[in-house]
């Protein structure tokens, strides 16, 4: 089969086109015809880091996480897939666990699940990490019906799929961006812009919720920002971040009496730890896609697999809007 494989980490890092052996399928996982799959942040950062992340994967590297595609063999064991089913998942693309920037995939039946009728093979490969991760956040920080929720970032990868699940959870629903396009999306998107350039903290709390703070905050900007999403939670609110590598003075989130969640969706992946639930989230999120209420934005560049260095050229640029989407 045709795969992208690295030899060397680093900024400079060249996927190399490369025929490479067609995995067997052995008990417990599924053959995967790849149809697309999509780039994320981890993606680039195993590629420039390599060996400086504990996650990334022994060279020569096959990277890429997420797809969609048509099952092609089924191993022993396997009962809730079907030879010719399309499906979609995160299953691969760091540890030892070879990734979708080839024509196949060996994935573990318990990370994937049906792919969502309604969308194409290029909107469903776009969803599973940032959904999984958006689902978890929200889920975790006890989302519900008339709460009140924040995204900061929500024109991005994973905040544009957690607007729209928290608006699924029936919140009022407000979202962080920094641009006039940005701004739009979240509009269109069915939550408050927030222009966090042009309104301090305290201007947007008084300005949506009183004065009184959100029920929940859903940080996908993380770092520094946390304290903002501190600053700017209810009294015993729930925040949860997906970027929690530094440090903060958490007198703030005491004297408020606030709970985080630190959401780092590859632990099943990582540790086989709970895979199912990678597998059950992914169901939900096919349910609520053909409801009509979760549709990937798909950036407006496309590329193909060979082009794959471009791709992540896309979304390290910033100019991305939604998620870069290879073909394969």
């Amino acid at each position: 089969m045709k795969a992208m494989l690295l030899n060397t980490y680093g900024s400079d890092a060249v996927f190399e086109p490369t025929e490479h052996p067609k995995p067997t399928v052995k008990p417990g996982h599924v053959l995967v015809k790849i149809a697309a799959t999509s780039v994320n942040t981890v993606d680039t950062m195993i590629r420039q880091m390599g060996e400086e992340l504990p996650l990334s994967p022994a060279l020569p590297a096959i990277l890429g996480m997420d797809f969609a595609g048509t099952v092609e063999a089924i191993g022993e064991g396997v009962t809730d897939f079907n030879v010719g089913d399309e499906v979609y998942g995160c299953a691969g693309g760091l540890a030892d666990l070879p990734g979708t920037l080839a024509e196949y995939l060996l994935a573990d039946a318990k990370l994937i699940a049906h792919k969502p009728k309604t969308l194409t093979m290029h909107e469903a490969a776009a969803i599973p990490l940032v959904g999984i991760t958006a689902y978890e956040g929200l889920t975790r920080a006890n989302i519900g019906e008339n709460q009140t929720v924040l995204v900061h970032g929500g024109s991005g990868g994973v905040g544009h799929i957690a607007l729209q699940l928290a608006n699924y959870f029936g919140a009022d629903v407000y979202s962080t961006g920094g641009g006039e396009k940005q701004l739009a999306l979240i509009e269109q998107l069915g939550a408050t812009p927030i222009n966090y350039k042009t309104e301090t903290v305290a201007d947007y709390v008084t300005k949506h919720t009183n004065g009184t703070g959100f029920n929940v905050v859903f940080d996908s900007v993380g770092g520094a920002n946390i304290i903002n999403s501190f600053e700017a939670a209810a009294l015993n609110a729930h925040i949860a971040t997906t970027v929690s590598m530094v440090e903060l003075d958490l007198t703030l989130a005491h004297f408020k009496g606030l709970s985080l969640h630190v959401v780092f969706m590859l632990i099943p992946m990582l540790h086989n730890y709970q895979r199912e639930q990678h597998g059950k989230i992914l169901t939900k999120l096919a349910e609520i896609a053909d409801a009509g209420k979760l549709k990937p934005i798909l950036d407006e560049q496309e590329f193909g697999l060979e082009e794959i260095g471009q791709a992540h050229e896309r979304l390290a640029s910033g100019k991305a809007m939604g998620k870069v989407v290879v073909s394969v």
